[in-house]
């Protein structure tokens, strides 16, 4: 029978505590009877032995549970409950394995609360930020017209319409929060049907060719799609994608340059669309955090072209509740492209 390895020093401490006894007893049944009893005092060193065994092994786990549990309760590192006490072993190299994965979930979990904390902060003032930069402008622009300057017909029009710009963006970001709340928690629900790609990204561009214009950029494909491309998705929910990156390229691409739309055989389930703007290009410390709540690379030059700053979120949230991916490649002086996959319609 193999020994258990908890047992060891239980069983050790036993086994000293047996001997000495039976050297006593045995010494003690001569002194009194003038001789050796072997019987009586073999009988009595095992009674001894298991006692002791129950005895050592039940202490030594009961003080190593209490000053563990101790120890865990003075770092407040978890509650105590969660040191499961049947997982507790005399034996030290276990206990040490134990308490070394413990301590290294635990400053994992540590960890991960610090980045969440300080995202939170992170999030709270930019959604501060961004409530705050319009409303503050709305109320200069409405008090300035109390004041006053409301009885001048060519300030009053001009003010009331710089104060509704400023409405508007405010309404821009709260439905754009509403938006992402919603996917986030998987209130929305797709409505999925097969579409030509070809024909949405035209019309996409029909809706943005103004603000083309107005920066002189052409929006094109990098080919002439001569067949319908047909895909599986939420029509107005891609829609919704196209739009955000296309005016994304056109805000931060080069002026007298292009925004190029191309479509790509990805897998043989999956288109992928590739988006590619002329501009300056992203640094690769910024790739990683681009799709992040009202994260922006150059918050001045941002803020300069409008916009609620969630609209990179919303295209990766819409995205994934596609069980699609979405993807940026960047590089300096060269341009920026912008990417997702859809899948085939069958």
């Amino acid at each position: 029978m193999k020994l258990n390895k908890t047992y060891k020093f239980a069983i050790k401490s036993s086994l000293f505590i047996t001997l000495l006894s039976f050297v006593a007893v045995l010494g003690v049944s001569f002194f009194l009877t003038q001789q050796f009893n072997f019987l009586f005092t073999t009988i009595i060193s095992l009674f001894i032995f298991i006692i002791s065994i129950v005895i050592i092994q039940y202490r030594v786990e009961h003080f190593i549970y209490k000053r563990i549990k101790s120890i865990y309760e003075e770092v407040a590192i978890s509650k105590a409950e969660t040191l499961n006490k049947i997982s507790i072993t005399s034996d030290m190299d276990t206990l040490s394995e134990k308490l070394k994965k413990f301590a290294d979930d635990k400053h994992l979990e540590i960890e991960m609360l610090q980045i969440r904390e300080e995202y939170r902060r992170e999030f709270l003032g930019n959604v501060s930020h961004e409530l705050k930069t319009p409303l503050f402008t709305v109320q200069g622009y409405l008090l300035t017209l109390t004041d006053g300057a409301i009885k001048d017909s060519t300030i009053r029009e001009k003010y009331l319409s710089r104060a509704n710009k400023g409405v508007e963006r405010l309404i821009s970001i709260v439905e754009d929060l509403d938006m992402i709340t919603q996917l986030e928690s998987g209130s929305v629900d797709l409505s999925y049907e097969s579409f030509n790609i070809i024909n949405l990204i035209q019309n996409v561009f029909d809706l943005l060719e103004l603000k083309a214009k107005k920066r002189t950029v052409l929006l094109r494909f990098d080919k002439i799609y001569d067949t319908p491309i047909l895909v599986h998705g939420d029509v107005k929910r891609i829609e919704q994608v196209l739009i955000n990156l296309i005016e994304n390229s056109i805000k931060y691409g080069k002026q007298r340059g292009a925004s190029t739309v191309s479509i790509l055989s990805y897998s043989n389930s999956q288109f992928i669309i590739h988006i590619t703007d002329e501009g300056e290009g992203i640094k690769p410390q910024h790739l990683s955090r681009l799709f992040e709540r009202f994260y922006r690379v150059d918050p001045s030059r941002s803020r300069e072209q409008g916009g609620s700053g969630l609209g990179l979120s919303i295209v990766k949230h819409i995205i994934e509740a596609h069980q699609q991916k979405v993807f940026v490649e960047s590089e300096l002086g060269r341009g920026s492209t912008f990417s997702f996959t859809l899948e085939k319609f069958k």
